[in-house]
């Protein structure tokens, strides 16, 4: 076995991630022409590196390694409300040495299987050297989403054969592990490099390569490597017109893949990531268990991954559907809420009462995160739907104030508290965007159970809102709510721009208008399917081009 840790090995890989913090293609933007890129929405191109999410599915597709490796590195930071996004995907000496020690584990792993690792070639009957380059040429295309220059094939060449000389190494296994653990801390690995073609459309605006094109759809609609079909695109240069990334964008949709896209979009957009950590006070909710948590996320998780993938795929049936997805475990806790019977532990669709509930909007998952740990939050849920549902940004509470939620009195429903905090004048102006559309969730108390009454007395679920585009006035309840939320051209909208951050890694600027209205005018036509957005966020020219950059040491083929 390689020797782990060594100084070889910590100086190889400083020198393989130097200037990850920035950009690969060496001397920045080329502002030739700002008029142009403006014009046709086209923008500076950040640099992504891999999620922890992306690297765990990558590496799945690309060793069939499910140990979900990046699991151990440290969590994402979420800007504007998703761990994707490529201005805070930063670089540390700390993180490079976690990659490292991911790297070596990884590739340990991967040759105690040699002859899935490289089927077609045997080094004792066709030789160390012939396999080593076959290895080399085709994992390499594979890990860096490009073919390898010459002067890269060589440069690996040169590792393997470093390897298998060393005294303590020597087997053609110990070759490959080296070769692994140096291509899995590549920046061509960790990082996707998209610096465009060389030939400007107008101005300084460069299509993708295919190359380029295929690990954006693949990152993009699948959140990890290309396969087989777009591999097979990009070597015939077939990703280069609209017409030929719609097709592989509608293709990659109806794939198993697309499960985690969905997945993972609404478990960030809904923040049920946050699930992980909720706790609840077990004296207020007897009914609470910490297994809950998961099953809470699942019955959210399969109810989109079921509506988008093979329902009607709209956002109305999001918001406003009266099922949903459960266990036996699950149903009991839901109560008279679930109208069918349900046995074991597979999740199935069931129907709820539509009085009481509606879509994703009243989830137990999503009323217990957006709740105290012993009392339901009328601030936290009406921020939740100001913000991730109509886009507003709220203000900030002032320096001096001390937030903490008010401590429970018998005497009063937490609706009677939170109107005592809503009349400060030091909170007035922002509670009034939250509170009242809080109070329209009274019905589920602070585990997203319904209720009717709370201290005896019977629960008032109506609120009014207020300084929306098109849905000010008074609600009784969620599920009207909902129906409200579900025809409102301010929730469409966020709902896309939602996506267009989570799609891009970034968020929307000025100079990405046009893009935006391009992807509302197509979710508005087609009755407002995901489907349809998706494949859309495919055919805007912030997603097709980019701004030239001058070539650097780093760039396709320069370096590793």
């Amino acid at each position: 076995m390689p020797p782990q840790g060594t100084k070889f090995y910590l100086v190889l890989v400083a020198v393989l991630l130097a200037g990850c913090n920035g950009s690969i293609g060496g001397t920045g933007e080329r502002a030739i022409n700002d008029g142009v890129a403006k014009s046709l929405c086209v923008v500076d191109t950040p640099i992504r590196r891999l999620t922890r999410f992306e690297y765990n599915r990558t590496v799945r597709d690309l060793l069939g390694d499910t140990s979900n490796p990046a699991d151990v590195l440290p969590p994402e930071e979420e800007v504007a409300g998703f761990n994707n996004q490529a201005a805070a995907l930063t670089s540390s000496d700390l993180l490079i040495e976690q990659y490292m020690k991911v790297a070596e584990d990884v590739s340990a792993r991967a040759v105690g299987n040699m002859s899935a690792l490289i089927p077609d070639c045997d080094p004792d009957l066709d030789g160390n050297d012939a396999c080593a380059a076959s290895f080399i040429e085709d994992f390499g295309k594979r890990a860096f989403r490009r073919p390898l220059s010459q002067p890269e094939l060589d440069r690996f060449k040169s590792v393997f054969d470093w390897a298998i000389a060393d005294a303590d190494l020597g087997r053609f296994e110990d070759g490959i592990e080296v070769l692994l653990q140096v291509m899995l801390q590549s920046p061509s690995f960790l990082y996707r490099p998209e610096l465009g073609d060389q030939t400007p459309i107008e101005g300084d605006v460069v299509p993708f390569t295919s190359w380029e094109m295929a690990t954006k759809l693949s990152y993009m609609l699948w959140n990890t490597m290309p396969d087989d079909a777009l591999f097979a695109a990009a070597e015939a240069d077939e990703l280069r017109t609209k017409e030929q990334i719609a097709a592989h964008a509608a293709r990659m949709i109806e794939d198993e893949k697309a499960r985690d896209l969905v997945r993972n979009f609404h478990t960030q957009w809904l923040q049920l990531t946050h699930l992980d950590s909720v706790t609840k006070d077990t004296g207020i909710y007897p009914a609470y268990q910490s297994s809950l948590r998961e099953l809470w996320k699942e019955e959210v998780q399969t109810f989109v991954e079921q509506v988008v993938l093979e329902g009607d795929g709209s956002l109305e049936t999001l918001l406003t559907a009266d099922y949903s997805f459960m266990n036996e475990e699950l149903a009991s806790f839901y109560g008279d809420d679930v109208l069918d019977s349900v046995a074991g532990t597979e999740f199935r669709q069931v129907q709820l009462d539509p009085a009481r509930r509606a879509g994703f909007l009243t989830s137990a998952g999503l009323m217990a995160t957006h709740a105290n740990i012993n009392q339901s939050s009328p601030v936290f849920r009406g921020k939740f739907v100001r913000e991730q549902l109509m886009c507003n940004t709220l203000p900030l509470p002032p320096n001096d104030l001390v937030i903490e939620p008010p401590q429970l009195d018998p005497t009063k429903t937490t609706k009677e508290q939170f109107e005592e905090i809503g009349a400060n004048p030091a909170c007035a102006g922002c509670h009034t965007l939250m509170n009242p559309i809080g109070f329209i969730f009274e019905h589920y108390d602070g585990i997203g159970q319904w209720r009717e009454q709370q201290n005896g007395k019977n629960i008032d679920a109506t609120g009014e809102v207020v300084q929306t585009d098109d849905i000010d006035g008074d609600y009784d309840g969620a599920v009207e709510l909902a129906a409200a939320l579900a025809g409102s051209t301010q929730v469409r909208e966020c709902v896309s721009s939602q996506w267009f951050r989570f799609a891009y890694n970034r968020t929307v600027t000025p100079e990405d208008s046009c893009s935006v209205e391009q992807l509302n005018d197509v979710f508005r036509a087609s009755g407002f399917s995901i489907k349809a957005l998706l494949v859309a966020l495919t055919q805007t020219n912030a997603f097709l081009y980019r701004r030239a950059v001058e070539p650097g040491p780093n760039a396709n083929g320069g370096g590793q």
